[in-house]
Parts: structure tokens; C-alpha cells; sequence
């Protein structure tokens, strides 16, 4: 299809969601703009550069143009998350993916503390773990756990894996447990988890302190502190702002509301 002067000047100047379909009416890519007039008039003037190949792409493709108007900037984009989720269009790779979204969970027992990441909560339901997530970036998601169990295990002892119990075939999960844990430590990862204090991070380096292995290794400690304060700013801070801002309680938002519960409280 061709975005033509014609077809602009039928188009909105407020904001909405459009929809770029194929020859059987199939979802090729959503879009949202502020102003839907002027966001579609990029594509019409896309030129040959390589930030704009998407564009060109998606024009050829598409059979025709749906305009959906909505009231606020806001309306549009949670009318745009809520398209991508439901219909996966191939042109989208932004919020396609929510099942993809891991958690963290802890639970204390008397012979350790168990730390599990998953995307897979269900399968770990026999293990009562206390969640925290979801987040949205799953490698940095990732390298923050395994950070975490690299440090605590400096602090304490990691467990075989053969003394965790069974375990579910649960595909991109890591279940670690850790022995000898202050419980003062633990219930500081996880106020740190929640979002709601970065003072875990202090009270870790302070045990990592105390270990002459840490301090051997002090550079590359560092360096494992500074992922775990990355993702508190970039992941577990936000997190924990929107479920306030959204009067909910807890530490844990389902995959499928993660993105809609940011978009509805962004500030």
C-alpha cells in the first residue's frame, strides 16, 4: 500500500493507534502516536537510510491502514500493548513476549535459604516461594540472580544441587540454595527485591567484607555489586513505584499486567 497525500488528510491530528493489515485482514504491525496525522506522514517520507528500513518494510507489506483515535497519549499506548498482546503481530517484537517475563522467588527453611528464577512460576508452586518481578528485561534479570547467588555464596554455602530435592523440568530456570545466611541479611535482599530499599546492597558488601575470599577478589565483587545496583534502578525501584501507584499491595505483578500496570501509572 501507498501512504498518499490523500490518505493523510483523512487522518487525525489527536492521538491513536494504527493498525497496518495485509491482504486477509491479518495484523501486520500496531503502532500509537501523540498525533496519528503526523507520525503517519514519517512513513510517507521514509527514505532509503538504514533507521528507516522498518517503515519501508511494513508499508510494503500492509493492504491497508486502520486508525483507531483515542482520548489521551496514555489511551494509545495501552490500546496499542493490549493489540500486541493479543493478536503477536510479526512486525511488533515490543511487548510480543510477556511469557518471557521472569520472576525471582525466596523462601527461607531450616537448612537454607532457596533462590529460584523463572518465567515458569506455576511449575514452582510446591516450593511457597515468596515472588518478586515480573521484569521486563530477562538478561538483565538474569545476570542480576546470578550475581546475587555468586556473592551470597562468598557470604554463605551454596548447596548441591542434589540436596534442593526434586525438581521440575522447567525450562531457563536456576534454583540455587544457599546454607548459613544471617537472617538479618536475607530479610535485607529481600527489602532490596521489593524495590523498597537498596540498603540490602550496603549490609551485603559489609558480610562480603568480613570473608577473606571477597577481599582477595575485591575488583571482581565490584563489579557483581554494580549489576545488582543497575537492576535496582533500571527494574526492581520502578517496579515497586507502580504497584504503589497503583494502590497494590505486594511485591509480585503477573506476566500478562506487567506492561499495563506501567503504563497506566507512569508518571
Amino acid at each position: 500500500m501507498s501512504v498518499t497525500e490523500d490518505l493523510l488528510r483523512t487522518l487525525p491530528t489527536r492521538p491513536g493507534v494504527y493498525l497496518f493489515k495485509g491482504d486477509a485482514g491479518e495484523i501486520l504491525y500496531v503502532g500509537k502516536a501523540k498525533n496519528v496525522k503526523k507520525r503517519l506522514s514519517s512513513y510517507r517520507n521514509a527514505s532509503r537510510r538504514k533507521v528507516h528500513r522498518k517503515m519501508r518494510e511494513i508499508v510494503r507489506a500492509a493492504a491497508t491502514l486502520e486508525v483507531r483515535a483515542q482520548s489521551t497519549e496514555k489511551d494509545a499506548l495501552a490500546a496499542e500493548n493490549e493489540l500486541i498482546r493479543m493478536h503477536r503481530p510479526p512486525f511488533n517484537v515490543d511487548g510480543m513476549y510477556a511469557f518471557l517475563y521472569p520472576a525471582i522467588g525466596i523462601r527461607r527453611t531450616r537448612q537454607h535459604t532457596l533462590f529460584c528464577f523463572t518465567t515458569n512460576i506455576g511449575d514452582w508452586a510446591a516450593f511457597e516461594l515468596r515472588w518478586f518481578g515480573t521484569f521486563r528485561s530477562r538478561p538483565r534479570a538474569k545476570d542480576a540472580f546470578d550475581s546475587l547467588i555468586e556473592l551470597l555464596a562468598l557470604v554463605g554455602h551454596l548447596e548441591k544441587t542434589a540436596a534442593l530435592g526434586a525438581m521440575p523440568d522447567s525450562k531457563g530456570s536456576r534454583l540455587a540454595g544457599v546454607r548459613q545466611l544471617d537472617a538479618a541479611l536475607v530479610d535485607a535482599i529481600e527489602s532490596y527485591l521489593s524495590g523498597a530499599s537498596a540498603v540490602g546492597l550496603g549490609r551485603l558488601s559489609a558480610a562480603l567484607l568480613e570473608k577473606p575470599r571477597a577481599r582477595r577478589e575485591a575488583s571482581y565483587v565490584q563489579e557483581l555489586i554494580d549489576v545488582l545496583d543497575e537492576f535496582y534502578r533500571a527494574d526492581l525501584e520502578p517496579l515497586h513505584d507502580a504497584l504503589r501507584a497503583a494502590d497494590r499491595v505486594g511485591t509480585f505483578v503477573a506476566q500478562d499486567e506487567r506492561d499495563m500496570l506501567f503504563i497506566r501509572n507512569a508518571p
